[in-house]
């Protein structure tokens, strides 16, 4: 088992910046990549980004340029650095682990690749 608590989120403004943390404590001696999602009032949460144990990266192309997922095997710990945030940012970020793999595997930005949630963290920007 892992657990997941994210941490970071808040209110900013158009233009300003947030990093997301997500520590994870239990079965974490096992390789395992590390992803966000988002979901916006009313609509289904969405892929973000994702890292593979040995820091292999994919992004959505609405995030692309703007933010940046990195993560620190010591610590246990993912981070995701939003830049240039925008009001259609807004949403609960969700980070998410999928166990196992080889080191330089990124799952499919799809939920069911990932099998432990942590609880979200709002993130709120306004115009």
């Amino acid at each position: 088992q892992v657990q997941l608590v994210e941490s970071g989120g808040g209110l900013v403004q158009t233009g300003g910046s947030l990093r997301l943390s997500c520590a994870a404590s239990g079965r974490t001696f096992s390789t395992y990549a590390m992803g966000w999602f988002r979901q916006a009032p009313g609509k289904e949460r969405e892929f973000v980004a994702a890292i593979s144990w040995s820091g292999g990266t994919y992004y959505a192309d609405s995030v692309k340029g703007r933010f940046t997922i990195s993560r620190d095997n010591v610590k246990n710990t993912a981070y995701l650095q939003m830049n240039s945030l925008k009001p259609e940012d807004t949403a609960v970020y969700y980070c998410a682990a999928a166990l196992g793999g080889r080191t330089w595997y990124i799952p499919r930005p799809l939920e069911s690749e990932y099998g432990y949630w942590g609880q979200g963290t709002q993130v709120t920007v306004s115009s």
